[in-house]
């Protein structure tokens, strides 16, 4: 019988309540307002206030180092908040049943905070070297989906030969598969730049820190 374990639980209760939250206290954070955001076409600035949980890049005015972990519990709609959990729900039980409460959630943060370290280094590179602009780093970063793509990169490699079901197109295909063709796409999409509001590299960080310590366990071991 499929059992939601404890971390996952209370991870799933703290994402959903503060987003139940923040639409309560600061309004919904919609589509359109971040399209605006995005695209810096904002004239009234109690928008940015409305992601002042979320990430800023660490020179803009709205940076609070508090950000640093209360963005990976914002999200910027259902459908955001419906994916991560979703994933939460389906591949972390598994991964702490075998890791452990401790070890897994120390894995998760590890994962989160990768990716926010690459998102804000390819900001960096993108404002300092390849023409983008300086409002740049108004623009808020938020959401768990680092820390949930590292948790499908860990999927990945602890149960490689587990078949998942995709959607479209409905056919059965390995984790370790999976996990690497969705790795190619996020590369792909981040380097392109077709999706728009979307942080690609901030995904590839959260699987590439959780394959380094994943990797780092295997050769060194784990005491937490």
């Amino acid at each position: 019988m499929y059992r939601v374990t404890d971390v996952v639980k209370h991870l799933l209760l703290i994402n959903i309540g503060i987003f139940i939250a923040t639409i309560f206290i600061m309004g919904d954070p919609t589509a359109q307002t971040m399209n605006m955001l995005i695209n810096e076409r904002v004239s009234d600035m109690s928008l940015w206030q409305r992601y002042q949980l979320a990430m800023f890049f660490p020179t803009s005015d709205y940076f609070r180092p508090y950000q640093i972990v209360t963005h990976m519990f914002m999200h910027g709609g259902f459908m955001h908040i419906f994916f991560n959990m979703f994933v939460l729900f389906m591949f972390g039980p598994p991964l702490e049943a075998l890791w452990g409460p401790r070890r897994f959630l120390f894995y998760y943060f590890f994962a989160g905070f990768g990716a926010l370290l690459l998102h804000l280094f390819v900001a960096y590179l993108d404002m300092s070297f390849f023409g983008a602009s300086e409002l740049e780093k108004n623009i808020p970063m938020l959401g768990a989906s680092g820390a949930i793509f590292g948790l499908l990169l860990g999927f990945g490699m602890m149960f490689p030969e587990e078949k998942l079901m995709l959607i479209i197109p409905p056919i059965p295909i390995k984790a370790k598969y999976f996990v690497i063709i969705l790795a190619l796409l996020e590369l792909f999409l981040g380097l392109s730049r077709m999706s728009t509001g979307i942080a690609h590299f901030a995904h590839l960080g959260g699987a590439l820190f959780g394959f380094l310590l994943i990797m780092y366990w295997r050769k060194h071991g784990t005491r937490l």
